[in-house]
């Protein structure tokens, strides 16, 4: 295969994963939020519950916000 053939399998590979990668961020932005989990909210019973809560970017945050 000659060198301009190798740049065109190169670019077709690439754009191919760019619109993979396009068509799945699109169809997660539209997946709807699951039933009961729309307003979750940070409680300090759960997270001390938890054997993670110190290293749990969500439990860190939760006082910023």
């Amino acid at each position: 295969m000659s060198q301009t053939g190798y740049l065109i399998l190169a670019i077709s590979i690439l754009a191919v994963l760019v619109a993979t990668f396009i068509i799945s961020f699109v169809l997660y932005k539209r997946t709807p939020v699951p039933k009961g989990c729309e307003d979750i909210q940070i409680s300090e019973d759960n997270c001390s519950a938890c054997s993670r809560h110190n290293e749990c970017a969500l439990y860190k945050g939760k006082d910023e916000k």
